[in-house]
């Protein structure tokens, strides 16, 4: 680590933890360029994909997964 980020990151250490989180979402967010209608987009169709499967018989469900079927409130 160069010297600036060093300090940088000495600096940050003294934030209250509250903060430390804050600025750590902030940096990771930085990171991504993807915008959100994009990644909601993607969601979607992930989660379309995995009905699919569980409604072909093809995904293979655990007994946690299966047991949300038998449940009445689960329809």
């Amino acid at each position: 680590m160069n010297a600036a980020l060093e300090r940088i990151a000495q600096e940050a250490l003294q934030l209250a933890p509250a903060q430390r989180a804050e600025l750590a979402d902030f940096l990771v967010e930085s990171l991504d360029s993807t915008p959100p209608d994009e990644i909601q987009r993607l969601w979607i169709d992930e989660a379309n994909r995995r009905l699919a499967e569980v409604r072909s018989g093809s995904a293979l469900l655990g007994p946690t997964v299966m047991s949300y079927q038998f449940h009445p409130e689960a329809t």
